[in-house]
């Protein structure tokens, strides 16, 4: 009988060191399902978190300043094709593409140009996800500002 209680208060005693020393495990995800992307998009608004000032960036995703893709329609499609159009007329076809990474979800995207294939194409842009649901997207681009990192802000709402 009390081999059979020091059996199991042995059990019990390395039950107890093993959940102490594993990590604490977070009940939320900042997972965000690929579908929540598939839309039409507006970008209503592009501003700078983090210290960063508006003229500090001069191209964003090496096509125009950052406030020329307010009033942007991007088109995204189940299939990772999707095309974003700026107010000015300009369009680029993209293929697009969620990364789950161990900061969160990113979005990314690479530009396609006539004749290109997807899978040829080995550069392209990741954009932290800060908030995505049925009718609101907010992607972030990070850009390093010493040993801080700013954000340019891209808030869309779904197109009606």
């Amino acid at each position: 009988m009390k081999k059979l209680f020091q059996y199991t208060l042995a059990i019990l005693a390395l039950t107890v060191v093993i959940s102490a020393c594993s990590g604490v495990r977070s009940t939320t995800s900042s997972h965000v399902p690929r579908d929540r992307f598939v839309n039409t998009w507006v970008c209503n608004t592009v501003t700078y978190e983090g210290g960063l000032l508006p003229n500090a960036v001069q191209s964003a995703f090496d096509q125009a300043p950052p406030s020329a893709f307010v009033g942007s329609v991007w088109k995204l499609t189940n299939s990772g094709n999707g095309m974003y159009t700026l107010s000015n007329g300009t369009s680029q076809s993209i293929f697009w593409s969620v990364y789950e990474g161990p900061n969160g979800t990113q979005f990314q995207f690479k530009k396609i140009y006539e004749g290109d294939k997807a899978k040829n194409v080995t550069e392209g842009y990741r954009l932290d996800v800060g908030a995505a649901d049925k009718e609101t997207l907010v992607l972030k681009t990070p850009v390093p500002i010493g040993a801080q990192t700013g954000y340019v802000v891209y808030s869309f709402s779904k197109q009606k």
